[in-house]
């Protein structure tokens, strides 16, 4: 474990914050300028790194996440760039490190936490619902946790048991808690940096199939982008994108089914029919202006989550869908999820997922015929 963190101003270890800052220029300057192919791993990583070099109370912690630089490498070179009171290893006790998240952030750092995947994150749920979710109400507003909990989630690798689930239906069903599901590269980077600026506790889903994804992003831009929000005092955050524009019909979806949504709607469009894809990406708070415009022009909607469809969030998106433009739908809601079976071994994952035909599927069920 590290060496006990005794005070915020001691959180900056050995690197001086005028240190932090002429490494993250060096950094910055050594990176080739415009748009590069990056994974989402790659940017979640930079996005830890400008955070800490902006900001000596941001600590990060968890299990193997310091020189094995986590099990999907997110926090890769951390411990060696800020020193092991910065970013460091914990026992294997969930419970534990969210307690000790709680204590810091109480005491006016910012601890940015890995559950090292999202079945793991179980035994600390006791710890975020009582305390980190309600800390602010509790304290009438006093007491702020800003906590970003981090956790690898939903299926796509061949995980075995407890190694692959989709739990965010959890955290969204506990107020006091943002939560957010990056879908591209650029996202990544964006949100969580606006995760870590937060005040508020922020379960951070990060859909592990994704890690090694890769877009052209331009790294240097986004800080700036960043740096530029921050002063402006605006950010992304609780905000949809329309990933694509269409006319036919709506397909909603988050986190690791983006892409299955967007690949959806291309096979759709070889068949001439028009698929607008809604990428949520802040499922707490929810955006319901973007993806409501969208329905009420398009008249239709499937909802696509790789989660239970019982008492799900798409079981909540539909519900605020239906209830919001009721009078524009031509057709019922349709959802494309997750079966209701526990989840299942790796050679049966492409049963349980939701796929491109499953969705063609519900888009040609929206009843097209007058």
């Amino acid at each position: 474990m590290s060496p006990t963190i005794t005070t915020s101003s001691e959180a900056n270890g050995n690197v001086s914050a005028a240190t932090a800052r002429a490494a993250a220029s060096a950094a910055s300057a050594a990176e080739a300028s415009g748009p590069q192919a990056v994974t989402m791993a790659k940017a979640l990583n930079t996005a830890l790194a400008d955070a800490m070099h902006a900001d000596p109370s941001v600590l990060v912690f968890g299990e193997d996440v310091g020189l094995l630089g986590g099990v999907f490498r997110i926090t890769d070179g951390l411990t060696k760039t800020f020193g092991e009171q910065r970013c460091f290893d914990t026992p294997l006790a969930e419970s534990g490190i969210v307690g000790m998240a709680v204590g810091m952030a109480m005491n006016g750092m910012r601890p940015v936490i890995e559950m090292q995947f999202d079945a793991f994150a179980y035994p600390a749920f006791e710890q975020i619902v009582s305390h980190v979710a309600k800390m602010h109400n509790r304290t009438k507003g006093a007491v702020k946790l800003p906590i970003v909990i981090r956790i690898p989630y939903a299926g796509g690798i061949g995980g075995v048991e407890h190694h692959c689930d989709s739990s965010e239906s959890y955290y969204a069903h506990t107020a006091g808690l943002k939560v957010f599901t990056p879908a591209t590269v650029a996202d990544s980077y964006r949100m969580l940096r606006e995760a870590i600026d937060s005040d508020d506790p922020v379960m951070f889903m990060e859909p592990k199939k994704l890690y090694w994804s890769k877009d052209l992003v331009d790294l240097e831009d986004l800080r700036a982008q960043h740096s530029l929000n921050a002063e402006a005092g605006t950010s992304s955050e609780g905000r949809a994108a329309v990933a694509r524009s269409g006319t036919d019909a709506t397909l909603i979806a988050y986190g690791p089914s983006v892409p299955t949504a967007l690949a959806a709607a291309a096979a759709a469009a070889e068949e001439g029919r028009s698929l607008e894809v809604i990428d949520v990406r802040s499922i707490v708070p929810f955006d319901d202006e973007t993806v409501c415009a969208s329905v009420r022009k398009t008249g239709r909607a499937v909802v696509i989550a790789e989660a239970h469809g019982f008492a799900s969030v798409s079981s909540e998106i539909v519900a605020r869908v239906q209830e919001r433009c009721f009078h524009y739908l031509a057709a019922p809601i349709r959802r494309v999820t997750g079966f209701d079976v526990p989840y299942p071994a790796p050679k049966l994952e492409h049963y349980y997922l939701p796929g491109v035909d499953r969705i063609l599927d519900a888009v040609d069920d929206l009843q097209w015929e007058n």
